[in-house]
């Protein structure tokens, strides 16, 4: 068994059931694993957890790493609304509601701090850089709570008026 796998696996059963029902037992029955094949590679509740949160920043950057715009908040853009799109917000919202931890928690809150910060100087506009960098946490935040608030056409208009703030100052 992979790690995916067990992540994967621990994600449903986070969506499925909530954050009280997981446990390594019901973690390695979802995966179809003994308790043992799952300690072999996660040999804690908390070892899980962080494996979840590290596996969706990784998956954060590989879609910053997949866009083709130029700045790097265009990629923050598109990669946030690539992630609205798919619906990979669940995931977040669930993997950090059960990290109940802080130290869990770590290694996002370095995560966020690296993509709020990287680049700002470079951007054409700095401010407006940032201010669409916020607008992409408020939309993260809404759309795992509500992911149907948003249509394709809104996440389009959306998309638009934040690009238009990316464009250097005249």
């Amino acid at each position: 068994m992979r790690r995916d796998e067990l992540l994967d696996a621990a994600e449903e059963l986070l969506c499925d059931q909530g954050s009280t029902a997981l446990t390594l037992a019901a973690v390695a029955d979802r995966a179809g694993v003994s308790k043992g094949g799952l300690l072999y590679h996660y040999a804690s509740k908390e070892a899980l957890i962080k494996g979840m949160v590290e596996r969706l920043i990784d998956d954060f950057d590989e879609l910053m790493a997949a866009q083709p715009d130029e700045t790097y908040t265009g990629r923050y853009l598109g990669a946030t609304l690539a992630a609205v799109r798919s619906g990979r917000l669940r995931r977040w919202a669930v993997v950090t509601g059960a990290s109940g931890n802080l130290f869990l928690l770590a290694p996002l809150r370095e995560a966020m701090s690296r993509w709020h910060r990287e680049e700002l100087g470079d951007e054409p506009d700095p401010l407006a850089a940032q201010i669409v960098r916020l607008a992409c946490e408020g939309l993260w935040d809404v759309a795992s709570h509500d992911p149907e608030l948003n249509t394709d056409d809104d996440l389009q208009a959306l998309e638009g008026r934040l690009r238009a703030l990316l464009k250097p100052p005249a």
